[in-house]
Parts: C-alpha cells; structure tokens; sequence
C-alpha cells in the first residue's frame, strides 16, 4: 500500500458504485464518486495522492487495486458495515442532459469526514463535491478553518453572503502556504447555501458549472457572475463549461482576510514556470482566462469529467511545487486538467482514465495547442 507520509494532495468527498446508462450502452457497479476521479486524475501529474472518503462493504475490490496501482493512497479511507454510496443515472441523446433514478447515500448519510493526521499536512487540500458540513470538517481536520464541531445534516437554505467578519485563522502568516480548492453542486446550493457561504472564504479556487455560477451568483451573465463570486471569498474562480470549456476569474484585491494567507496573483508574462517573488502590483479589475475544451468526436460517458478537471488542477499544481501559484501557472493547470477530462468522456466510469498512458496524454496536450494557436 501507498504511504502518505508525503503526499502533496489530500482530496475528500464521495466515493461511490455507479450504474450508469446511455443511448449506446449500460455498465454496472462501475467507479464513482467525486474523490476516487478527482484522485485518480492527479495521480497522473504527483504521486502519492492522498483519497479521503468512506466506502461500504459491498465496495468492488478491484476499484480500490486500481486507485493504489495509480498511486493513490488510501490511508484516508473508511470502511464500513453499510452499504456503499450509490448512484444510478440516464444520460439522454444529447448526452449533456441526463436524469437520476436512484441514490443511494447509505454510508454517507451519517459521515463525517476523518483526516489522518499524516495527510492533514498537505499543502494542495481539494475538497470535492461533498455536503457544505464535510468540507468544513476537512478544512478544520487540516488547519486551514475553525473547529465548529459540526455535525452532518442537511441545512435550510440562504441566501446571506459570506459573513462579513471571519474568525477563520487557525493558519497564519507563519504558517507553511497551503492552497485548498473546492467543488459544489446545485443541491448544496438550494439546501445547504449559508453552509456554502462559510467555505467559500477559505477557498483559493472555486470550481462549479455554469448552471451552479448562475444560481449562485443571481445572474445569468457568467462574466457577471465570476465577478459576484469573487466576492464572496475565493480568491480564483472557474466557471466549467462542459464541451465549450472553462473560464477563470482572479481576484485582484489581496490579504482580503487578515489571519488567512492570501495567494492571489495579478497577470505575469506567460512564462509556465512560478515567479521566485509575487508580483505585488495588483490589476485594477479581476484578471479573465477562457479555455476552450478538447474537441471529441463521440462521447461514450461524460460522468465525472468535471472530477476528473478538478483532480487534473489539483496534480498539476501538485507537480509544479508547493504553492503558492503564479497566474500562469493556474492557467496551466486549467488546460491541464481540461485536457486530462476529455479522456473520462470516452469511456464508461474511469475506463479509459485506467489505460490512458503518459504518452497519449502528452500527445493530447500538443495537438491541442496546435489547433488553439493562432
């Protein structure tokens, strides 16, 4: 088994057993959850990648062989007597719609997340899609966030912003720079929404899909809504856009919280490798990046390809060096894992995650630079 004595990644959420149809195909008990794609994708930039999550015993072995073949470690996942997390789903014709026919929350209905003491220390923390509660219990297991010793739940909903007063520095300037990122869904936003709120200010990036920002934010402009966003806390946000891509906002203000390291970062040449110093001359208004996505020519499964984009950012800052991260380099990481994410949409569950070689991947990589120069 993999150690994680030196893991530069810790990633929390859900780790699930999928049943999974489209209009071609169906597969049963196939990898899911938002921890085991985000995980699997990092490990393809950094290893060891340290997965956080509960599972049940009718959890697949073979699942669990692969994440540690890739160098996943899985010191951080809980075994239980329930039954594991599940999900069964249809996805429609045009393959960006699809409907939910069961979940099954079984373990997760009472979890609470539990962080090995030896992962807390990570300097890349990425709390995948998971309730509001357990990513607040993960920073806090961690040190980036407060012990408010919560406890599982579903929350009524808000729409209060992030409290204007924080007591959230457990970290402090002194502290070794940490850089949590962290995902959501539309369900946390209807239910869990002041929960939300709390996370956000912790955040050095914020992912979400369009639809999410919308809700979010109170606007149906996505330019709009980075902006809104960006007040809420985090320091970067990114937008997915599915098969049209993502767009990344970067806050130009710094030290917004005093008592939490800030690492936002103005614009710098393009250069792909981190500045030795940050660049202290802030942009007058948040800094924009678009990044289109891979064009594919059929699309076999595009569940998880969001938690495969956030694992592939993750792993690719990973590999750069501890952060904090220069403003190229974030943009990297968001080609990076746009790129990485279009393999998951070629193959049912992480399929083709589990063949896809260095080499194929590189290959990708290059072809899409040359068909997005211009």
């Amino acid at each position: 088994m993999t150690t994680t004595s030196h893991a530069s990644i810790a990633i929390g959420g859900t780790i699930a057993i999928d049943h999974v149809k489209t209009p071609e195909a169906e597969a049963q008990n196939l990898l899911g959850g938002s921890a085991a794609y985000a995980a699997l994708a990092a490990s393809f930039f950094t290893s060891p990648v340290a997965l956080i999550g509960i599972i049940g015993h009718d959890f697949p072995s073979q699942h669990l062989d692969m994440l540690e073949a890739h160098g996943v470690s899985l010191t951080g996942v809980e075994r239980s007597a329930n039954e594991s997390f599940t999900w069964s789903g249809e996805y429609h014709d045009n393959m960006n719609e699809r409907t939910t026919h069961r979940v099954g929350l079984n373990v997760l209905e009472n979890w609470q997340v539990k962080v090995p003491t030896a992962i807390a220390t990570a300097p890349i923390v990425v709390l995948a899609n998971m309730s509001p509660d357990n990513q607040l219990e993960m920073l806090a297991q961690c040190g980036i966030a407060p012990d408010r010793r919560i406890h599982p739940g579903l929350h009524s909903s808000s729409s209060s912003s992030a409290p204007s007063s924080l007591d959230s520095g457990i970290s402090s300037l002194d502290s070794p720079p940490r850089f949590v990122i962290a995902d959501t869904m539309d369900l946390w936003i209807e239910i869990a929404n002041e929960r939300l709120h709390e996370v956000l200010p912790h955040l050095d990036l914020f992912v979400l899909n369009e639809g999410e920002a919308r809700d979010l934010a109170g606007t149906s402009n996505l330019v709009q809504a980075g902006h809104l966003l960006l007040a809420k806390g985090p320091r970067q946000v990114v937008i997915k856009l599915g098969e049209f891509g993502a767009m990344l906002f970067s806050s130009a203000e710094r030290g917004i919280h005093p008592g939490l390291p800030s690492f936002i970062h103005s614009s710098s040449p393009s250069s792909e490798s981190p500045p030795s110093t940050i660049n202290s001359q802030p942009s007058t208004s948040p800094n924009l990046f678009r990044c289109s996505a891979f064009p594919l020519a059929a699309v076999a499964d595009p569940t998880g390809a969001g938690d495969t984009f956030l694992g592939g950012m993750a792993g690719y800052l990973a590999a750069q060096g501890p952060p904090p991260y220069a403003a190229p380099v974030i943009r990297q990481a968001v080609i990076h894992g746009s790129i990485l994410a279009s393999f998951t949409c070629e193959a049912f569950s992480t399929r083709r995650l589990e063949s896809l070689t260095l080499e194929e991947l590189a290959a990708r990589i290059q072809e899409f630079r040359s068909i997005t120069h211009w």
